[in-house]
């Protein structure tokens, strides 16, 4: 089983990520978004595998499809 979960580790890291993570914080008013990590969609469609920089304490984990352009944080809800 360990063998598996390597396999699948380092073939998540040598791709694009699917998604990425990102620690929200803040109001209504005023979101203060930081990235702190990756995702990588599961062969099947039915997961992700999910690798974080760092664990925040608060606020909330919002996986987003990444995007082309350098920080929007108005197209991000």
């Amino acid at each position: 089983m360990a063998q598996s979960q390597t396999t699948t580790e380092t073939a998540a890291d040598s791709k694009p990520p699917s998604h990425i993570a990102w620690h929200v914080t803040g109001n209504d008013k005023k979101k203060f978004w930081s990235r702190v990590g990756a995702a990588w969609a599961h062969k099947d469609g039915k997961g992700f595998n999910l690798k974080l920089e760092t664990f925040p304490i608060d606020g909330r984990i919002v996986l987003r499809l990444p995007q082309e352009q350098a920080d929007n944080s108005e197209a991000r809800a």
